[in-house]
């Protein structure tokens, strides 16, 4: 799976560019990283979250204040890039790293392009002995996420409606376009570069015209000579631009997509299974809103993944973190939480958790494109989609 060729190559060439533009990225709670040999200094960890801000108060209020206690001595700090902006810019600055051998500021890495950055060669082997959380995990979830990704939580996007005015929702996405021509203004997703669920969305569209082996090179590998058969979904979603919210108006961001909805502005909008039932759970998203899943194709999900940067000094630390996160106590957090599907096996956990998650099978969900195929996604669909 290592394919350390499509990055490490151009390391030395945008290596000074990549630590001056890897600065852009939101700081919250400091960063607490750094270098040293000193037992304190080797327990200062930095997590580096690319996500939405649901993911960033699940590690800030949550995950590290159980973890911190759970470990006396631990200290760990936060850099969160907001709907992953600046994520390119992150990898150019961890592949400088990897080159140089120079610390990169961060030990985990929690981001969509965890796979991408693990083809290149640039995170921690990882296996059962150094991470025995892993052990736990059912194989088709850690072999999705590619050689050294490490899953921690899982969710999948779903189609949320109005009960009030879709009594009978689509069940194919052939169904769910023609009951968006069929209903103007009362359906839309957010644009692909600011959340996942547009993201999905947009996929799932453009993967209706490839064939099942297509598709799935796109998930595992880069192969931009098959984007040329994006073509016919591009005009799809081209054609939906006048009977969206207002015409084509594309929210930003996942929480704004599913904020219309709750205030009653549409009808219909794909959204992250886990923003939901959080939503449901503390009354942001009203009783009359209820969701399920299309088929022929499926919207997708998966695992989210963790990386360990190899040019990180402090290994044992941010191994012990990562495999803390496999424990039954912190897949409970990440359960009650953000209603993350659990990655280990549901029979590790509370009863409650079990019945909640009895249906969720994560091992089998489909999957999103390889992490620079979607970046390939959200620049093309600027460019074709919105006021053509």
């Amino acid at each position: 799976m290592k394919q350390s060729h499509r990055f490490v190559v151009a390391a030395a060439a945008v290596s000074a560019a990549a630590l001056v533009l890897a600065g852009c990225v939101q700081s919250s709670g400091g960063s607490t990283g750094g270098g040293g040999s000193s037992d304190s200094a080797s327990k200062k960890l930095t997590v580096f979250i690319s996500a939405d801000t649901n993911i960033q108060d699940l590690w800030q209020k949550d995950l590290i204040p159980a973890f911190e206690k759970a470990n006396p001595g631990y200290q760990v700090g936060v850099d969160f890039d907001l709907h992953g902006l600046h994520d390119q810019q992150t990898v150019a600055k961890l592949t400088a790293a990897t080159v140089q051998k120079k610390d990169p500021g961060y030990d985990i890495v929690d981001a969509g392009f965890v796979s991408q950055i693990a083809a290149s060669g640039l995170l921690t082997a990882v296996d059962t002995k150094n991470l025995p959380g892993l052990k736990d995990v059912p194989a088709a979830i850690t072999k999705a996420g590619g050689h050294d990704g490490i899953p921690y939580r899982a969710s999948s996007v779903v189609l949320a409606y109005n009960t009030k005015t879709v009594p009978t929702p689509p069940k194919t996405l052939d169904d769910l376009l023609a009951w968006i021509k069929a209903h103007p203004g009362k359906f839309t997703y957010n644009s692909p570069d600011s959340g996942g669920s547009g993201q999905s969305f947009v996929t799932t569209v453009l993967d209706k015209y490839l064939s099942a082996a297509d598709q799935e090179k796109m998930e595992t590998t880069y192969t931009p000579d098959l984007e040329s058969k994006w073509d016919q979904g591009f005009s799809t979603l081209a054609s939906l631009n006048p009977y969206v919210y207002q015409k084509g108006v594309y929210p930003n961001g996942n929480n704004q997509a599913l904020d219309l909805l709750a205030s009653g502005q549409i009808d219909m909008v794909p959204v992250w299974s886990d923003q939901f039932v959080t939503g449901k759970k503390n009354g942001q998203i009203p009783s009359n809103i209820a969701y399920t899943q299309i088929s022929d194709p499926a919207l997708t999900g998966g695992a989210s993944y963790l990386g360990i940067p190899k040019a990180s000094p402090r290994q044992a630390g941010a191994l012990k973190l990562a495999s803390w996160l496999l424990t039954p106590s912190a897949q409970a957090i990440i359960a009650n939480d953000v209603a993350g599907y659990p990655v280990i096996n549901l029979d590790k956990l509370p009863q409650d958790i079990q019945t909640q998650f009895k249906d969720a099978d994560i091992a089998h969900l489909r999957p999103s494109y390889f992490a620079s195929t979607v970046s390939d996604v959200n620049k093309l669909w600027s460019q074709k989609v919105p006021g053509k």
